[in-house]
């Protein structure tokens, strides 16, 4: 039951508080990072175009964040960049 409610989530659109929301996140994140919005979205438009050349995605509800989780050798936080891209069909 708990995977039906996870697929069905990931079909429904956001609100558009939800992605103000999640746009907010991923300034406050870049700007933690020092990474700015432009190349946040550069990185996007990258990764997209790359990916879109195997499958077709929706690119309007992908997301891409920069967060400080990873762990360095010494116990340093390093940057781990997370996308979550919904994918639409699959290229044959």
């Amino acid at each position: 039951m708990l995977r039906n409610m996870k697929l069905r989530n990931l079909f429904r659109r956001k609100s558009s508080r939800e992605i103000a929301r999640d746009r907010l996140k991923i300034l406050l994140i870049s700007d933690r990072v020092n990474c700015s919005a432009e190349t946040l979205e550069m990185i996007k438009h990258d990764i997209a175009k790359v990916i879109s050349k195997y499958m077709k995605i929706d690119t309007n509800s992908m997301e891409i964040q920069i967060s400080k989780t990873g762990t360095h050798s010494r116990g340093n936080a390093n940057p781990v960049l997370n996308a979550n891209i919904p994918i639409l069909d699959i290229n044959k």
